[in-house]
This record gives structure tokens, sequence and C-alpha cells, in this order.
């Protein structure tokens, strides 16, 4: 599937079976409070959001009646309150929801939530959306390996994300990458050549460069830069590779000309071959829960068999490993992978 077409075509919602719904629970993501993504949709009117540039954000603010706003207003904050603490009551009396924004754009159309603490004037973000099995394993697989913590919760057929900071592909490839120093700027290059790898060996798609953030952190004398993904709506669902490889979308030009001119080719097989060590510790590192969460997803329809039949031979072609030439759902494919990576690196260490 082209590039294009991965446009046009919406992906389906794929429902939360039981098994993973218990896996969920096992794990406290299921939210104990009762809020339900379609109530949000239930907005009595609605206002464009600008950014500071005056351009429109194809976000919405949205309004509701009095009487809905009252509940909505208070069982908003109960989320808040389980997603980033305890789920203790006590705060809620500290807390304003300051804004609903609606997004027309996307596939998910999630609602963004801003939640200030009236103490301190202090503020974050988290997000309503419709529960889509893919997205929440995609979310999970996130949370276990990447070296970032992830926190979602899910309520029946509604999925509450917690915000990803950071500076959006796009907007920083426009306005902040041509300022960097040239040390950095090969820095960056590092990090892309390690997002990359990792997203293809994790069958996350759909990277562009609005889909992912990046972060700077300040270290010492210098800053180094992290790639976040913020988008999982496309883990396990495509049959195209290339959509697992972030370097083949035309947004990410700038970052891969920035691969070509600031590395070696040493040094990106390098590079590819440290993200493969750090991923197969990862996986070595939560063995039990990485089983389990594989064997739900084997037995999980979350793509079409077209898809399923496409991919696991492209991989097949690619690695020469029959494992994938086996495999009969895109949880399956996944275990391949994860297989091949930790058995290469048990052959290497």
């Amino acid at each position: 599937m082209s590039e294009e077409q991965l446009m046009v075509f919406k992906k389906p919602t794929y429902p939360i079976n039981n098994l993973f719904l218990d896996y969920l629970e096992r794990f406290d993501r299921v939210s104990k409070v009762s809020i339900f993504y379609d109530d949000l949709l239930r907005f009595s009117g609605s206002i464009t959001v600008f950014d500071k540039n005056n351009v429109d954000t194809l976000w919405i603010r949205v309004y509701y009646n009095e009487f809905e706003r009252n509940e909505i207003d208070l069982n908003l904050k109960k989320i808040y309150s389980y997603l980033h603490s305890d789920g203790n009551s006590d705060i809620i009396k500290f807390l304003n929801v300051d804004a609903i924004d609606y997004c027309t754009f996307g596939n998910s159309k999630p609602f963004r939530i801003k939640v200030r603490n009236i103490l301190n004037d202090n503020y974050t973000y988290f997000y309503v959306k419709k529960a889509d099995a893919s997205r929440v394993y995609g979310l999970e697989l996130e949370h276990i390996l990447s070296p970032d913590k992830i926190h979602f919760l899910v309520y029946k057929d509604t999925l509450i994300e917690e915000h990803i900071m950071g500076i959006p592909g796009d907007v920083f490839m426009e306005t902040l990458l041509k300022n960097c120093s040239e040390v950095e700027k090969a820095q960056i290059a590092k990090e892309f050549v390690k997002f990359n790898e990792r997203c293809m060996i994790r069958l996350l798609g759909d990277m562009r460069a609005y889909n992912y953030v990046i972060v700077p952190i300040h270290d010492f004398d210098q800053v180094v830069f992290r790639i976040r993904p913020i988008d999982f709506d496309q883990q396990c669902y495509e049959g195209n590779l290339k959509v697992y490889r972030p370097q083949f979308f035309k947004e990410n030009y700038p970052m891969v000309k920035l691969v070509k001119d600031k590395l070696e080719n040493s040094s990106i097989e390098q590079y590819k071959s440290e993200e493969r060590a750090a991923l197969a510790k990862r996986i070595f590192s939560a063995e039990t829960r990485i089983k389990k969460l594989l064997q739900i997803m084997g037995n999980d329809i979350i793509a079409p068999d077209s898809h399923v039949d496409q991919l696991k031979l492209e991989l097949y072609r690619l690695t020469h490993d029959v494992n994938f030439k086996r495999a009969k759902s895109m949880g399956n494919v996944l275990h391949s992978a994860f297989d091949f990576i930790t058995r290469n690196y048990k052959n290497i260490y």
C-alpha cells in the first residue's frame, strides 16, 4: 500500500477482546471511572482553535450545556487523578478543566483535555479516544520496550492517554533543525537511525513527521535529542513493510538527508546493532509480560489476512527466517520479529 493509499483508506477500529481486557486489568490499565468517548461528542457548540501565528490548528474548542458540563468535568478530574496519581479524590477540589478540544483531523478524532491545578497554575493534557485494540497494543509495547514509560487507561470502548511532551517532528524540522549545531545534527541523525530501526522491529507504522516528537534534553554542556512516537494507531496493521520504516515517508526527508550527510555507513550499522541489542535486553527483562501479551495478540484479529500475508512474506525475504512464513496473525509476525532479534542477540553475546 502506497503512502497516498494509507492517507485515503481509514483504518477500522478493532475491539478489545476479553483476554486482552483481563491482561489490562492485571496491570492496572482499566479505569475505575465510567466515562465514554461518545459522552464527549454531545457538545452543544464549538469554536476554531488557532495557534499563536493565527493558523488553524484543526482542533475545535467544544462547549456543553451546564448540566452535562458539570458531570463531564467531575469525571475528567477523576480520570486525571487515576492517570497521574492513585485516584485520591482529595486533589479534585484543586483541579479545573480549562478546555476540551476536539480534533477533526486524523483517524482517531481525539478529545484533548486541559487540566489545571488552581494552586499553582500548572497544567497538563490528556486525550480521550475510541478504544482500538491495535492502538492499545501499541501503547503497551511502548511502555514495555522503550526507555519512556507511558500511562493510559481503558474503560469499555474508551481509551484515555496521557500527553507525551515534545516538539512535533514537522515543526522541529521547519523551525529548529537549521539552528542546531553540527554536533547536534549528527546526534539527531543517530537518534533517527535508532528510531527507524525500533519502529520496524516492533511493527509501529505511519511514523510521519507529525506522529512523533523531538525531545531536547539538557545534559551538562550540551543538548541531546530523543525521538518519541505519539501515535500508535498503526501498530501491526499494514502489510507493506515500508510503512514501518519512517525513512520512507517523504515528510521525514530532512531527517533522512541528515543521516546521509552526517553518518558513515559503518556508523549507521553500528547504531542499528545498538538499538537491536537494547530492544533484546528489554524483551528479556520483561519476558513474562511480553510472552503473555504476544500470546493474546497471536489469537487476536487486528489486521486483514491480506496484510498479514503480505507482511510476513516481506519479512521472510528480508531475514530468510522461516518463522515469518508460518505466522497466521499479526501477533505471530511480531512474535517472530522479537524471536529473531533475541536469537541474534544471544548468538552475538
